[in-house]
């Protein structure tokens, strides 16, 4: 398989913008939920994990006649940083395509159009122009694609990235997620029950549910040849291979014997080419729903092979909340980032470790104990996607 390679990262999150905030907050290992700053908001448990307002990017210019919804305005940042990253210039608009994972787009366009009784803009704008409009302040003239099976999005969108990449279809994918506060999506949730009223803690014995949280996550993607005829400043990680899967069991809880999540596991892991002991992190989708973890971490030991000590996990959602469809490519770049720096930085300290969760989520800086990482995200709809990473090598 023709590796691709993640050869720039932009970042928005709760823990701040750009990559050193990002790495810093993972580090301090500290986070909080707050309550969101709207007013129409009428349900039990208003929280989440917001993008601070120091950090909110300015509104984007022209974008082609699309009004700049949330998830377009974070994508656009987080974009513009990965392009910088990567010292981007020189290529074709012809050959660099664009895919965003977005469970929500641009949803709180039509959320304020309900409220005021308007549209943004004053006429009607589409839902997931996320993508396109990420598009349109690049000028790439490939493939623009907005990927919305909800949690799982942005975990399908960049294997389509590199497919995109390996099929001859682009030179440079720009992919990855964005998530901005929805009302709606936090009102379902409140009705549904599950949302925790202190914060995001999975595998915690008492845990109750999820918190949502904003962010964007996006990497330039580019094979090994492009980047190095073009002399690209640094390469972070390969995308070795992915996996999709879909339950077929329920229409919001995943399968509880965990099947389909295990294929998508090794599929990942065959593409790669990678053996299970070879695994030296995983990102877990570790909601705090009670089942998710419970069944994740089942399905971990079964595919790795591993006891509870030997592969550290990150559980990245419990400093960001669950960011929904950026919530794999915030994952990946927690996974690129811990790849290239050969250091798993410590997870927030749970209460009491569920003992039907039996994985190691070491609260302290260790190395990774393989040069694969391996990232999970799971969707309404019984969508899997894994993603193996490797140490880039190059």
């Amino acid at each position: 398989m023709n590796d691709v390679l993640i050869t720039g990262l932009g970042v928005l999150s709760h823990l701040g913008s750009g990559l050193d905030a990002f790495w810093a907050g993972l580090t301090a290992a500290r986070s909080a939920p707050s309550r969101v700053p709207d007013p129409d908001a009428r349900m039990d448990l208003p929280l989440m994990y917001a993008v601070p307002e120091a950090d909110l990017p300015p509104v984007p210019g022209d974008l082609g006649g699309l009004p700049p919804g949330g998830g377009s305005r974070l994508a656009i940042e987080a974009a513009r940083q990965a392009v910088n990253d990567a010292g981007l210039g020189g290529v074709a608009p012809d050959r660099i395509a664009v895919v965003i994972g977005t469970g929500m787009g641009d949803s709180g366009l039509h959320e304020r159009w309900r409220t005021t009784g308007r549209p943004e803009g004053g006429h009607w704008a589409p839902v997931f122009s996320v993508a396109s409009a990420v598009g349109a302040w690049l000028g790439a003239e490939g493939a623009n694609v907005s990927v919305s099976n909800a949690c799982a999005a942005s975990g399908f969108g960049l294997s389509l990235a590199v497919d995109l990449i390996r099929t001859g279809e682009a030179d440079v994918v720009v992919a990855g997620g964005a998530e901005a506060y929805s009302r709606v999506a936090l009102a379902c949730f409140n009705r549904l029950g599950a949302i925790d009223p202190e914060r995001c803690r999975p595998f915690d014995l008492h845990r109750r549910g999820t918190l949502f949280g904003e962010g964007a996550g996006v990497m330039v993607l580019e094979s090994a040849a492009h980047a190095r005829a073009r002399h690209a400043p640094r390469a972070y990680a390969r995308v070795a291979g992915a996996g999709w899967s879909c339950d077929a069991h329920h229409a919001t809880a995943p399968e509880p014997t965990g099947t389909q999540i295990a294929r998508a596991m090794r599929e990942a892991l065959a593409e790669a080419g990678a053996s299970p002991d070879e695994i030296g992190c995983v990102v877990p989708h570790g909601t705090g729903t009670e089942l998710n973890d419970t069944v994740e971490s089942r399905v971990l030991g079964e595919v790795l092979g591993a006891g509870p000590d030997r592969v550290p996990l990150y559980s990245l959602k419990a400093l960001l909340g669950h960011t929904g469809g950026a919530a794999a490519s915030l994952a990946t770049v927690a996974a690129a980032q811990i790849l290239y720096r050969g250091a798993v930085p410590p997870n927030a300290a749970l209460g009491e470790q569920d003992p039907e969760c039996k994985v190691w989520l070491p609260t302290r800086s260790v190395p990774p104990s393989g040069k694969y990482a391996l990232v999970n995200a799971y969707a309404f709809g019984g969508n899997n996607v894994s993603l193996v990473l490797r140490e880039a090598g190059i």
